[in-house]
């Protein structure tokens, strides 16, 4: 819905309204609502250039110094957060304080300003920029499905940056929270992660805004937070006047805005069935992911950025099963050395108190953006689809010092705990075979300059990412230590149709008996080589598809760390006997639909006798 949809101008309507957002952070709120305006900056003259390049550069310095001693400010109130928000706003302020600093925003700016621009201009332009350079890599294809959320991020960092230093230059003050009231529920048109840290969870009971996403740091922020919020309320400030009444669900993303009585009573109902809920997954969190039938299930939780950490830890899981290490390379002008990568994997790994920790190594193709790999030559586009390029560990055997840099710090990392390193998009044991020479070539010269790293090395693993490596899965269990199957890609490759392709969504369907038996084929050649096998991808995250996994051989899952509670919960409910007739039955369904009635069937079956 468009902006001009709003009608500020004829003031709230009367009335019940019911408005859908994009939901964050589950939890159901009733409050009134209080609206926090951002004061808004005058105005940039873009076309000027006739400015004093060394006034606007004294300008811009001192901005960047302003905003440095926020940031700062922002860090030291930190201790006032959750634990979980913490990391994240920790995080997130790192990146700004890089921005910063000695960084190609920097430079770009300045180039600017010598051409006359007046500061504003010049550090609005060259942050745009960047961030469409993230969203839409020149000469290449653009990001989709995860690298598209990660891609957006970025560019939210930016446009982030970007902003602070205009406000700084125009002195435009940030808004204030600490006068709303106890309870209020948030308002806003848009909120940003540096506002979101100003946020005090207990005196704030939800959070609803106009804009914004369900990935991007602030919504990341407000899970972290444990406060319900809904984003992307269209419509939202026309409707709200002065202490209007609202429910917000932020597990459906629903707002309610003036709610009846009838509303208003059932919301009551939610929030305390919520609170108990609550209740339930936190009690789950102590208790083992086992059958009824008394077989124990392994469930560990994926990683895509450090800030995610916290939540892992509140999870339950049982250690880290698919660190991507791909943010290390993301938005990076030179490649992160040994010393900068141990330096990031060494805290996460001793955060984890003994959990085991499976890091891939760099999944890189030319379908995503990173300006020292393209400098490299590696990502220019000219792959025709790079889905079937070089990406993955073929990528990293054309440039042997990428990874050779990485398996460096991993090993060194590794004695903080335990370790597995896990290859990506394998199609033959020539490419394990190659891979393990390095890496025990790796090992071999770190030994003789004295570094302490794990003996024996960690355990070396791959991913069943296609049809041929689930097809050969029984030869490449012979040289690799573990298996673990990525559901999303092997779906793609197996059944031809992109995920993120608006219309192949139909035909993408992880159920599919195709894909299940591939699953139970990797399965199978794992048990028969004595290799563990693990399953990550969105599959892993669904409490009615894991009890069929199960059926089909696999013992041990990767998921966000959000669905680990509900997944436990799936688990616990259902026996062996049970996981094996749902397997059988979908490998001889007809399609994935059919699949799926089947599983909703069960999952039915359960709820009616737990109210039994």
């Amino acid at each position: 819905m468009k902006t001009a949809e709003r009608r500020p101008a004829r003031g709230p309507r009367s009335g019940e309204v019911r408005l859908e957002g994009q939901p964050v952070s589950p939890g159901v709120a009733i409050g009134h609502a209080a609206v926090a305006h951002e004061p808004v900056p005058p105005p940039v003259d873009t076309a000027r250039r006739d400015c004093d390049p060394e006034h606007e550069r004294t300008r811009l310095h001192e901005a960047i110094g302003r905003s440095a001693a926020q940031l700062r400010r922002l860090h030291e109130r930190l201790a006032l957060l959750p634990e979980d928000g913490q990391v994240e706003i920790g995080s997130l302020l790192e990146v700004y304080r890089r921005m910063l600093g000695p960084s190609r925003l920097r430079r770009g700016i300045e180039a600017r300003l010598a051409q006359g621009m007046v500061a504003e201009a010049a550090v609005l332009q060259e942050t745009e920029a960047l961030a469409t350079v993230m969203l839409a890599p020149p000469g290449r294809p653009a990001p989709e499905g995860e690298d598209a959320v990660a891609a957006r991020r970025r560019a939210g960092e930016f446009r982030e940056i970007g902003r602070r230093l205009v406000r700084n230059l125009s002195g435009t003050p940030y808004r204030s929270f600490s006068t709303l009231p106890d309870g209020a529920i948030l308002v806003a048109e848009q909120l940003r992660p540096a506002d979101a840290a100003l946020i005090d969870p207990s005196r704030i009971a939800a959070v609803v805004t106009e804009e914004g996403g369900s990935t991007g740091h602030t919504a990341i922020l407000l899970r972290a937070l444990g406060i319900p919020a809904v984003l992307a309320a269209h419509g939202l400030l026309a409707q709200i006047g002065r202490r209007t009444r609202l429910v917000v669900d932020g597990t459906t993303g629903r707002v309610v805005i003036r709610p009846s009585t009838r509303t208003a009573a059932a919301a009551k109902v939610d929030v305390a069935a919520y609170a108990r809920e609550r209740q339930m997954l936190g009690r789950l969190r102590r208790l083992p992911a086992r059958l009824s039938s008394g077989e124990v299930v392994t469930l560990q939780a994926n990683l895509e950025i450090p800030a995610e950490l916290p939540m892992i830890a509140q999870s339950g899981a049982a250690g880290i099963g698919l660190l991507r290490s791909e943010f290390l390379f993301m938005n990076a002008e030179t490649l992160p050395d040994e010393d900068r990568q141990e330096a990031i994997y060494r805290p996460l790994i001793e955060a984890m108190a003994g959990d085991p920790v499976t890091i891939r190594v760099v999944d890189w193709g030319s379908e995503k953006n990173s300006d020292a790999l393209s400098r490299m030559g590696i990502g220019d586009g000219s792959d025709v689809n790079p889905a079937l390029g070089v990406r993955g560990i073929r990528l990293l055997l054309q440039h042997r010092g990428i990874l050779e840099t990485q398996f460096t710090a991993i090993l060194r990392a590794a004695t903080a705990g335990p370790v597995r390193v896990m290859l990506p998009m394998v199609s033959s044991a020539g490419e394990v075979r190659a891979v393990r020479d390095i890496y025990a070539r790796i090992g071999r010269r770190l030994r003789r300059r004295g570094v302490d790293i794990p003996d024996p090395l960690p355990p070396l693993g791959i991913m069943i990412e296609t049809p041929a490596a689930a097809l050969m899965a029984d030869v490449l269990a012979q040289e690799a230590e573990f298996l673990s199957i990525g559901t999303n890609d092997l779906t793609m490759y197996t059944l031809a149709a992109d995920r993120a392709a608006r219309d192949m969504t139909v035909l993408y369907d992880p159920l599919h008996p195709a894909v299940l038996r591939l699953v139970r084929m990797a399965a199978d050649a794992g048990l028969r080589q004595r290799r563990p096998v693990s399953l990550c991808g969105e599959m892993a995250s669904d409490p009615q598809a894991v009890p069929l996994l199960v059926g089909l051989g696999v013992r041990s899952f990767s998921m966000h760390a959000s669905a680990v509670p509900r997944v436990k919960r799936a688990i616990r409910a259902v026996g062996m006997d049970d996981c094996r007739r749902m397997a059988a039955r979908a490998l001889e369904a007809a399609d994935g639909q059919e699949v799926g009635a089947m599983l909703a069937a069960y999952a039915d079956s359960l709820r009616q006798d737990d109210h039994g």
